[in-house]
């Protein structure tokens, strides 16, 4: 029998690992967002990835608690 992994499982590796990823950067959280916006507000227009990224960014630029600014 072989110690090689199979190929399914190298690739559930893989998902994972970018799943991680994605998570760890952030990069996730707009699909996020949006999933959560048309299943709250389905009317509602929903910023492009852009502006929520600048929202994003504003809002940890002015909450203190978020340790990204010293005073």
């Amino acid at each position: 029998m072989s110690a090689a992994p199979s190929v399914a499982a190298v690739r559930r590796g893989l998902r994972w690992m970018r799943w991680y990823v994605r998570e760890l950067t952030g990069e996730s959280a707009y699909e996020r967002y949006v999933a959560h916006v048309r299943q709250h507000a389905p009317d509602a227009p929903v910023p492009g990835r852009r502006e929520f990224e600048r929202q994003r960014a504003a809002a940890r630029e002015g909450d203190p608690r978020s340790g990204l600014r010293c005073c």
